[in-house]
C-alpha cells in the first residue's frame, strides 16, 4: 500500500508526525510517498489559516500546552522555533530540487531538525545554506536549482493538487481516497494501510 504524506516544513505537527512514519512503514510495509506542499498556499487557498494567527487566547494556550503533550508522548527533541511561523516558500522549492536531485531523504531529514529541534530560521538563505552543507548536500547548488521553473511549478502543482483532494491543513495523509488530517490520525492511517 502507499502512503501520501502531505507536509510543510514550517508545521510542528507536521514534523511530530514524520517522525512515526518509520516504525510505520516497518509495521505495514507501506510505501511512504513524500509530497512537499507549501501550507500557506493551502491556507489561502481554502480560507484556513494557521494555528500562529489564532486570537483566542485560551485556544492559543491550550495547543501550546496540546504541541508539548505530543512532544513529551513521542519522546522527541522539540524547541519552539523562536522566527515562527516562517516563510517557507523557498524551503519547499528547495524541498522540490532534492527530489529532482535525488538527495531527497537526506535534506528531509536534517531540515525537520534543524526547523524544530534546533531552532534555525530556514526561511533565510544564509542559514539554510549551510545547514544543507553540514550534512554533505551542496546547499547553493539546491538553493540555486530551486529557482528553475520547472521546480517552481513542481511545488505549485503539488500544492494545487492538494487543494483538489480536499487538503487544509499539515500534516495531511492519503491511503488511496481517504484523506486523514494530522499527526493524531495516524492510527487510523495505519489502520487503512491494514485492510486495505
Amino acid at each position: 500500500m502507499k502512503l501520501e504524506f502531505f507536509f510543510d516544513y514550517g508545521s510542528p505537527y507536521s514534523y511530530l508526525a514524520d517522525s512515526r512514519l518509520a516504525d510505520l512503514r516497518v509495521r505495514t510495509a507501506c510505501e511512504i510517498e513524500y509530497r512537499p506542499m507549501l501550507l500557506g498556499g493551502v491556507f489561502k487557498a481554502t480560507g484556513n489559516r494557521s494555528p500562529a494567527e489564532e486570537t483566542v487566547l485560551p485556544k492559543l494556550q491550550y495547543q501550546s500546552a496540546e504541541l508539548k503533550r505530543w512532544v513529551d508522548h513521542y519522546g522527541i527533541a522539540f524547541v519552539s522555533n523562536p522566527f515562527f511561523p516562517i516563510n517557507t516558500l523557498q524551503l519547499m522549492r528547495v524541498a522540490h530540487a532534492a527530489q529532482a536531485d535525488g538527495v531527497f531523504e537526506t535534506f528531509h531529514e536534517v531540515v525537520f531538525k534543524a526547523m524544530w529541534a534546533q531552532e534555525k530560521n530556514l526561511g533565510d538563505p544564509e542559514v539554510l545554506v549551510p545547514v544543507l552543507d553540514e550534512a554533505g548536500l551542496d546547499g547553493g547548488a539546491l538553493v540555486a536549482m530551486a529557482t528553475n521553473p520547472e521546480v517552481k511549478k513542481s511545488l505549485m502543482g503539488t500544492s494545487e493538487e492538494a487543494v483538489s483532494r480536499g487538503v487544509f491543513g499539515a500534516p495531511t495523509f492519503f491511503v488511496g481516497d481517504a484523506m486523514f488530517f494530522g499527526n493524531d490520525r495516524l492510527d487510523f492511517v495505519e489502520r487503512a494501510l491494514m485492510t486495505d
